[in-house]
C-alpha cells in the first residue's frame, strides 16, 4: 500500500528511532543497525526518495517533534494514556516496567503526524496515515490531542484518517493475532528463501486437524489467512473444500504457501540487493533535512497560538 501511496501523495516515512528506545534504550548499537535495515526495507518495498514527493526521514533528526511532544502531554490525561487498547496489550509483553517514555508514546505518534498537518489546512487536505489494524487507536490517541489543542488555541491541526489496505494485519506465524518482530513471530522482507520455507513448516496451524484426513477449519488458520494475502485466489475456494474435507494435510499446504511467499519476496530481495549499493545516508539526511523545515513551521505557530511567542514582551 505505501508504494501506491507515493504515486498520488507527498509521503513522509519515518524511521522512529527515538520510540525504540522505549524498549531498547540499552541497545544502542542494535537501534543504529535497525535504522540501515529499515532503509533497505523502505527500498525493498518499493518506496522510492528520488521521487520529489518521498521523504525518508529520521525522527531524532527532528527535534521540533520532541518540542511538540513536550506541549502535546499538557493536554492528555494520564488516565487516557493507561485505557490505551494498544498500549494495555503491549505492557503485557515488557519484561520491564514500563518508563515514562514507554506510558507516552501515543502522544509522540501523535506529534510524529501532526507536525505535516498543512497550516492553514483546507476543506479538501487530507492527513492519511497508513497503519495496521491494530494502530487504529493511536490515531484516534492523535484527534484527541489535535481536537484538544484546537479547541484551546484555535484550528491548527487538521485531524488524520487511517489508510487501511484490504489486509491490513497479519498473524504471527505462531498463532498470535499479530505479526511482530519483538514477538519473534514474523517472516522478514530480508529471509532468504530457506528461511522462509522454514518459518512456514514451522507454522502454527488449525488444531483441530493434526493430521491429513481431519477436517479442517480454514478461516481459523493462519495459513490459510497467508493464502489469502500471498497464494493463488483462483484456487483459495479449492483450497478451502479440500481442507474442509481432509483432503489437503497441512504439511502441503504449508509447502504451497512457502512457495508463494518467496515467488512474492523475489523481487524485494533483489531491490534489497539493489539497494544496499545506494547512497543511504544522503536519502535520509535530505528527507529529514525537509520535514524539519516543516516542523520548524509548526513549531513556530504552535507557539504563536499558545502565547508562547510572548508578543507583549519580546518584541
Amino acid at each position: 500500500m505505501w508504494a501506491e501511496l507515493q504515486k498520488d501523495y507527498e509521503c513522509f516515512f519515518m524511521i522512529a528511532d527515538l520510540q525504540a528506545l522505549t524498549t531498547h534504550a540499552d541497545s544502542p548499537e542494535l537501534i543504529e543497525n535497525s535504522v540501515r535495515e529499515v532503509l533497505l526495507d523502505f527500498f525493498a518495498a518499493g518506496l522510492d526518495p528520488r521521487r520529489e514527493n518521498v521523504h525518508f526521514i529520521l525522527q531524532s533528526g527532528i527535534p521540533e517533534l520532541s518540542e511538540l511532544l513536550n506541549y502535546f502531554t499538557m493536554l492528555v490525561p494520564f488516565s487516557e494514556l493507561e485505557r490505551n487498547p494498544t498500549i494495555k496489550a503491549e505492557r503485557l509483553t515488557l519484561k520491564f516496567s514500563p518508563t515514562a517514555g514507554f506510558m507516552i508514546y501515543p502522544i509522540s505518534q501523535a506529534a510524529d503526524i501532526l507536525f505535516c498537518s498543512p497550516i492553514p489546512f483546507k476543506e479538501k487536505d487530507e492527513l492519511l496515515v497508513p497503519v495496521g489494524a491494530d494502530q487504529v487507536p493511536h490515531l484516534e490517541e492523535t484527534n484527541r490531542v489535535a481536537r484538544a489543542f484546537n479547541k484551546k488555541y484555535g484550528e491548527l491541526f487538521l485531524e488524520c484518517k487511517p489508510k487501511l489496505s484490504h489486509f491490513s494485519r497479519l498473524p504471527g506465524i505462531d498463532g498470535a493475532e499479530k505479526m511482530s518482530k519483538s514477538l519473534g513471530n514474523a517472516i522478514f522482507l530480508s529471509d532468504s528463501e530457506e528461511v522462509v520455507n522454514e518459518k512456514a513448516r514451522s507454522m502454527y496451524t488449525d488444531p483441530t486437524k493434526p493430521r491429513k484426513g481431519d477436517p479442517g477449519h480454514p478461516e481459523n488458520c493462519p495459513a490459510y489467512y497467508y493464502h489469502q494475502v500471498f497464494g493463488d485466489l483462483g484456487t483459495l475456494e479449492d483450497r478451502a473444500s479440500r481442507c474442509r474435507s481432509g483432503e489437503l494435510g497441512c504439511v502441503e499446504c504449508k509447502s504451497d504457501l512457502a512457495k508463494s511467499l518467496n515467488e512474492f519476496l523475489s523481487p524485494i530481495r533483489e531491490r534489497r540487493k539493489e539497494a544496499e549499493k545506494l547512497p543511504l545516508g544522503k536519502y535520509l539526511s535530505d528527507g529529514t533535512k525537509y520535514a524539519r523545515e516543516i516542523a520548524k513551521n509548526t513549531v513556530e505557530n504552535v507557539r504563536r497560538a499558545m502565547h508562547l511567542d510572548y508578543p507583549s514582551i519580546l518584541k
